[in-house]
């Protein structure tokens, strides 16, 4: 059993399935093989999981958020472009939910705050003992996702533009911001 805060699996590399297997799998699922629908269920999880957790901090929100994102992109596999890689496609999918969940929740927590001011409800940081994924908690969902798939998960930021339908100019703003809050909340953590 993990002890809470040293489980450093979220980091480790993601295995990827080589691009003829994913394809030939992507187009027996789609014809309804529910071996191939596993086998690709199997490959996919660790990056969607990992992508997940990296945005939204919490191990059962992320399990939720990649197991939706997995079934919603199962679902629409007959209208996926099959020239194209499947990894991207599927990261778009769990970064849009993952940003979504994450909004949700500050906005609960603005709502909790404005019900119990006096109670301290900033449980943010709390129980992370690495400072990283800390400090990723400092930044917008919007900054976030793009520093998790572009540090994390290594897309370019053209890839992350195509993928979340943003201006390249929007993204490398985006990647600079975070880089600058995480710079920030790291050098604050080492006083």
């Amino acid at each position: 059993m993990a002890v809470a805060g040293t489980d450093r699996s979220h980091f480790a590399p993601v295995p990827t399935p080589r691009a003829r297997n994913e394809r030939a799998l992507v187009r027996e699922a789609a014809r309804g093989s529910e071996q191939a629908l596993a086998e690709l269920f199997r490959a996919c999880w660790p990056g969607a999981y990992r992508a997940a957790f990296l945005i939204v901090h919490d191990h059962s929100a992320a399990e939720d958020i990649a197991q939706e994102a997995l079934v919603a992109a199962i679902r629409a596999l007959d209208r996926f472009d099959r020239r194209r890689p499947l990894r991207p496609w599927l990261h778009r999918i769990v970064v849009n939910r993952a940003i979504d969940w994450a909004r949700l929740r500050s906005l609960r927590r603005e709502v909790l705050e404005l019900e119990a001011p006096d109670d301290d409800t900033d449980n943010a940081n709390r129980g992370w003992s690495d400072p990283v994924i800390a400090a990723l908690a400092a930044l917008t969902p919007e900054q976030r996702a793009v520093v998790v798939l572009r540090h994390l998960l290594e897309y370019t930021p053209g890839e992350i533009a195509t993928m979340l339908q943003l201006p390249r100019g929007t993204v490398n703003s985006r990647l600079r911001r975070g880089l600058d809050v995480l710079k920030t909340q790291l050098e604050e953590r080492e006083r």
